[in-house]
């Protein structure tokens, strides 16, 4: 029995194409890796052939948040507002049963070290 192994070809794209793709990479606010894509291309291919073709593909820069940059100067740190954290553990419910006694307990999640000390000396 023999199996005969697919073989690979090297997909080739006409030259309007290509040229069309370029051009719309160099579109304002266009994205290479987002044009090869619509395009069933891979992004790479795209960079290759606006350097084979002497364009040097854009550069975006995405603005980072709490930083701005001065002419002249590296990045100057901007205070950004946080609201304060509202505390999302729940209160301290314990239920202890010792013998006949039972004892139930709800203590503030802030003070859990106090409710621990409390606790240990109960328990002894």
């Amino acid at each position: 029995m023999e199996i005969e192994k697919p073989s690979r070809r090297r997909r080739t794209h006409p030259e309007e194409f290509k040229q069309a793709v370029i051009a719309a990479c160099g579109e304002a606010g266009a994205s290479v890796a987002g044009i090869a894509l619509a395009n069933g291309v891979n992004a790479n291919q795209v960079r290759r052939w606006m350097r084979e073709r002497g364009i040097e593909p854009p550069r975006r820069s995405l603005p980072l948040r709490g930083i701005s940059v001065e002419r002249g100067g590296g990045p100057t740190f901007v205070p950004v507002p946080i609201p304060p954290i509202v505390s999302a553990i729940p209160d301290i419910r314990i239920e202890v049963r010792r013998g006949t006694t039972a004892i139930k307990i709800e203590w503030p999640a802030q003070a859990a070290s106090d409710c621990a000390a409390w606790l240990r000396d109960w328990l002894r």
